[in-house]
C-alpha cells in the first residue's frame, strides 16, 4: 500500500489580527512574486496550493504559509486503488491535466526556502529586531563608545603634557571616524527595529526633526513588532539570555543617573548654604571688630584730665 498522500488548500481565510494586505504581501515575498500575482487567491474559493505531499512535508508547507498570516488546511489526497483485472479490461485511466489558467496559483516549493526565524545581522539596514535586542545592541554599543572615549581621553592627556602637536591631530582625525562610525551603526539598528514594525528605514529620519525627535525613539520601545513574517522577511529568533541582561543593564544606568543626579543637586544647594553663611558671617565679623577697636581705644580718666590743664611747673614759676 502506497504512503497517503495530503494537499494545501487555501479559501481566503487568514490568522486572527492579520490584514489583508499585510497577508498579501508576505504572500508575494514568499513566492518571489508580485501582489497582483497572489491577489487571485483571496477569492473566497477553495484553491488547491500544493499537491502529492507527504504528511512531513505538507506540515513544512501549512507553517511556512501560515508565517505569511494565511490560514490554509492540509487535506488527504483520495487515492485511487486499481486492480490488475481493472487494468486487463479497461483502457488506462489517465487524470486530466489541468489546464493552464491565468488563476492557477503559483507553484513553488517554499517548505526550505522560508526559515522560521530570521538571520540576525547587527551590521546591516536588513533584517529585523526586537525591542530587548535593540536595547542589548543600544547597550553593546554605548559601552564600547565609552571604553573607547576613556582610552582617547588618557592619550589626549598623554599627548598634552608631551606636547605632541603632530599626536594630539592624529587623535583628533581619528576620533572623527569612529564617532562616524558608531554613529553609522546606531542608524543600522534603528532600522533594523523600524522593520520590526512594518515601517520603513527612512522614518529614521524623524530623530532630526524637533520636538519629534524627543519622543520618537520612545515609541520604538513602546511599540511590539510583528510576530508572523512581514516584508522586511521573517521575525526575528527568541530573545537569549546575554540579551535580557544586557537590556537590564539599561536600568542599573537609569538607576545610577538618577542618584548621580541627586547627589549633585544636594551637594550644590550645600555649597551655595555654606557660601551664603560664609558671607553672613563675614559681613557680621567687621562690624564686630569695628565695634572692638572701638572699645579698645586709652580713655582720659579726671585725674589725667586735670592734670593735663594744670600749666606747667615752669611757667608758674616765672
Amino acid at each position: 500500500m502506497s504512503e497517503n498522500r495530503f494537499k494545501i488548500v487555501f479559501d481566503g481565510t487568514l490568522l486572527p489580527g492579520v490584514d489583508i494586505d499585510s497577508a498579501k504581501r508576505n504572500l508575494a515575498d514568499l513566492y518571489k512574486s508580485e501582489v497582483a500575482a497572489v491577489e487571485r487567491l483571496f477569492n473566497g474559493h477553495p484553491v488547491t496550493l500544493k499537491r502529492e505531499l507527504s504528511q512531513t512535508d505538507a506540515q513544512t508547507y501549512l507553517q511556512a504559509l501560515r508565517n505569511t498570516g494565511i490560514d490554509a488546511r492540509i487535506e488527504p489526497e483520495a487515492s485511487i486503488d486499481l486492480s490488475l483485472v481493472d487494468v486487463h479490461h479497461h483502457a488506462p485511466v489517465t487524470a486530466p491535466a489541468e489546464p493552464d489558467s491565468p488563476y492557477a496559483p503559483p507553484r513553488a516549493n517554499v517548505g526550505e526556502s522560508l526559515p522560521e526565524y530570521a538571520t540576525l545581522k547587527p551590521l546591516g539596514l536588513e533584517g529585523r529586531i526586537g525591542r530587548l535586542r535593540f536595547l542589548a545592541w543600544s547597550m553593546v554599543l554605548s559601552l564600547v563608545t565609552i571604553a573607547v572615549v576613556a582610552v582617547f581621553a588618557l592619550a589626549g592627556l598623554a599627548l598634552v603634557s608631551s606636547d605632541s602637536t603632530a599626536g594630539l591631530i592624529i587623535g583628533g582625525i581619528l576620533a572623527f571616524f569612529l564617532c562616524i562610525a558608531f554613529f553609522i551603526v546606531s542608524i543600522m539598528i534603528c532600522v533594523q527595529r523600524l522593520h520590526d514594525l512594518g515601517w520603513s528605514g527612512w522614518l529614521w529620519l524623524l530623530n532630526l526633526v524637533p520636538f519629534i525627535g524627543t519622543f520618537f525613539p520612545l515609541l520604538l520601545l513602546a511599540l511590539p513588532g510583528n510576530t508572523l513574517a512581514n516584508r522586511y522577511g521573517a521575525p526575528p529568533p527568541p530573545n537569549s539570555t546575554s540579551v535580557k541582561v544586557l537590556s537590564s543593564l539599561w536600568l542599573v544606568f537609569i538607576a545610577l543617573f538618577i542618584v548621580g543626579a541627586l547627589a549633585g543637586g544636594i551637594s550644590a544647594i550645600q555649597d551655595e548654604y555654606e557660601d551664603t553663611l560664609e558671607s553672613s558671617y563675614q559681613s557680621g565679623s567687621v562690624t564686630t571688630d569695628d565695634v572692638e577697636v572701638e572699645t579698645e581705644s586709652p580713655a582720659i580718666s579726671p585725674d589725667d584730665a586735670a592734670e593735663s590743664a594744670q600749666p606747667p611747673v615752669d611757667s608758674a614759676q616765672k
